[in-house]
């Protein structure tokens, strides 16, 4: 049987939608056990998010792959109960209900710690525990605004441009993650105590955007919308093929620029002071873009990628899902893992990420009908009779 790096690691997936419940997955992929907590009846809304398939959500099976499913109203006082009797059996929580409702629920920290004083809680929100925001609702589309990077996304004669993920949230469940097994080695390796992780969706992005702050704050500069790395390297972004493919080339470095200039036959150009350093690439962008644009013009996309790749430029088609499906190397790292669903049949889903060489992750089944995990959990874990049982579903508390 495969071990897991987490084995012994038990997450409860108190939260919705996105961002916390990726964090979850995340730490279920390489073995912890994940117990997903859902509304009875109604259950996570992610299971009514497209795309569909004969009626049915082609979201969730990824979305909570490797997780207990299990129903209870934290909102009752017997459902509280019970959940403080799991919070005593685990190690770590997600939640990203609005800031301050789970202490509205009467699970705030302080009351979470008497049930356990090891407990983890990662809190992931939209603008994060603290500051004037806090109690807003946080969706990643207005927090992505909210970053900055919708305003520097798209073209400049054109309107801002939304990411088509669901990108701060994705983040956000990264560094979810993340903060959880920074906890998890603190409390277990150092014996620190638990902790609360104070998670925003915005903050995942503005983490990545330090060349911005610098700028602005050193010379007032306001980076403005371009369908490219702005302003940082020279030439990047994407161009058209003879063939008309859409190529993305990129020369972060005068080493790159260098390879490019000699494999397209221009070493004249690392001898012109307004192309021989990336600086002053930069600062004629448009004179170095047409270069570009000039040969690939008259070059198909197989003649670009065979004359890239062998002097060491990285350049690739813009691909598509069906790109993707075909490409030898996604097939190699089995990026694409077929599994078997009850219902859907055959479902291709992402990969575990990382690989590990010792402790490889794992996808053990894909998401769980609701409650498919009650009887487990309730009487296997928490010691409740099949009689307790009933009268709690009798009362809608699980």
């Amino acid at each position: 049987m495969m071990i897991g790096a987490l084995q012994g690691v038990r997450v409860i997936d108190a939260a919705a939608v996105i961002a916390a419940p990726f964090g979850a997955a995340l730490m279920g992929d390489f073995g912890a056990e994940v117990i997903k907590v859902e509304m009875p009846g109604t259950g996570d809304s992610s299971r009514g998010m497209g795309p569909f398939y004969n009626g049915q959500s082609l979201r969730w099976p990824t979305f909570s792959r490797n997780k207990k499913a299990i129903t209870l109203d934290l909102r009752k006082e017997e459902g509280k109960d019970l959940f403080l009797k799991l919070v005593a059996k685990s190690d770590v929580i997600f939640e990203n209900f609005r800031t301050g409702t789970f202490d509205k629920w009467g699970l705030d920290y302080e009351t979470l710690k008497k049930a356990n004083p090891k407990i983890i809680v990662v809190h992931i929100t939209g603008y994060g525990q603290t500051g004037p925001n806090a109690h807003l609702a946080g969706f990643g589309t207005p927090c992505t605004a909210f970053s900055g990077l919708t305003y520097i996304t798209g073209y400049p004669d054109k309107p801002p441009v939304n990411p088509p993920i669901s990108l701060a949230d994705y983040l956000a469940g990264l560094y979810g993650a993340f903060a959880a097994m920074m906890c998890l080695y603190y409390r277990d390796v150092s014996n620190g105590p638990g902790q609360e992780a104070d998670v925003s969706l915005y903050e995942g992005i503005i983490r990545m955007l330090e060349g911005h702050i610098a700028d602005y704050h050193k010379s007032g500069a306001i980076r403005e919308r371009r369908p490219s790395i702005s302003g940082n390297a020279s030439p990047s972004g994407t161009f058209k093929s003879g063939d008309g493919k859409w190529v993305v080339l990129v020369c972060s470095t005068d080493r790159t620029f260098e390879y490019f200039a000699k494999a397209i036959g221009r070493g004249d150009l690392l001898e012109d002071p307004r192309f021989n350093t990336n600086q002053a690439r930069v600062q004629n962008n448009s004179l170095t873009e047409q270069i570009v644009i000039d040969w690939m013009s008259k070059h198909d996309y197989k003649e670009i990628k065979e004359i890239c790749d062998r002097a060491g430029v990285p350049a690739n088609l813009v691909y598509s899902m069906a790109d993707i499906f075909e490409d030898p190397h996604y097939k190699a790292r089995e990026n694409l893992v077929e599994v078997m669903h009850p219902t859907l049949g055959s479902l291709k889903i992402p990969c575990v990420v990382p690989k590990l060489s010792a402790t490889p992750g794992e996808i053990k089944w894909v998401g769980p009908e609701m409650g498919a995990y009650n009887q487990e959990v309730y009487q296997g874990l928490l010691g409740l009779t099949p009689a307790e049982l009933e009268k709690l579903i009798a009362k809608g508390v699980i």
